[in-house]
Formats: structure tokens, C-alpha cells, sequence
């Protein structure tokens, strides 16, 4: 059950910040309304609740293992949403990205509360 519980936590933070930022950006960047932005703020704020889920305690290795859950996230969020090409090399680092973030997360020794058994 925690492996899950952090692979969806994982997601839904993702999902959450990602979706919040690519609001923002619409607002500033493509002009689409004031609204856009308020809603983007409200998705990075829930993000950070998320986050602060995850049932490892350091707050540090959870949000590096985060960050590589966020540059594959990101990648899929721009060929789903944006139409995005990735090339070989964005897949390749996204998924050195994720292997990074399992290691820091799934390392044998490592305790939910964040501690070296």
C-alpha cells in the first residue's frame, strides 16, 4: 500500500502543479484572462498539500524524488495538452529522471519516516 500511496500521491502532485503552472503561463503568456491565473494558483497551492502527504518525513528527499516525477510530468503534460514532439534525448533523461527519483523513494534501508534502518 505505500508504494502505491506514494506513486499516487506522486501523480496527483504532479498533476496539481504542472496543470497550475501551464494555467499561469496561459494567463501571462497567452493573454486567455485574469480567471486562469487565480485557478493556477489555487492548483500550485494544493500541490504543496500533496506533497506534504507523501508518508516519508524529510521533506528534502521527497521533493527530489518529486522533481524527477516532474520533468517526466512535464514532458507528458506538453504532448497531451500542447502537442508536443519529445525527442529521444527528453525521453531518455525523463526516464534517468525517474529511475533517480525510485532510487531516492524505493532504496533498500529506507524507512517511511525518512530514516536509514
Amino acid at each position: 500500500m505505500t508504494t502505491a500511496r506514494i506513486v499516487i500521491l506522486f501523480a496527483v502532485a504532479a498533476l496539481a502543479e504542472i496543470g497550475g503552472a501551464w494555467l499561469i503561463w496561459q494567463a501571462v503568456r497567452e493573454n486567455r484572462g485574469w480567471w486562469f491565473a487565480l485557478l493556477g494558483i489555487v492548483a500550485l497551492g494544493a500541490y504543496g498539500f500533496f506533497a506534504a502527504l507523501q508518508p516519508d518525513a524529510n521533506f528534502g528527499r521527497v521533493l527530489a524524488a518529486y522533481g524527477g516525477v516532474f520533468i517526466a510530468g512535464s514532458l507528458a503534460w506538453g504532448v497531451v495538452v500542447d502537442g508536443f514532439r519529445p525527442t529521444t534525448w527528453d525521453y531518455v533523461g525523463s526516464a534517468i529522471a525517474l529511475v533517480g527519483a525510485a532510487i531516492i523513494m524505493f532504496a533498500p534501508g529506507q524507512s517511511t519516516a525518512g530514516e536509514i534502518s
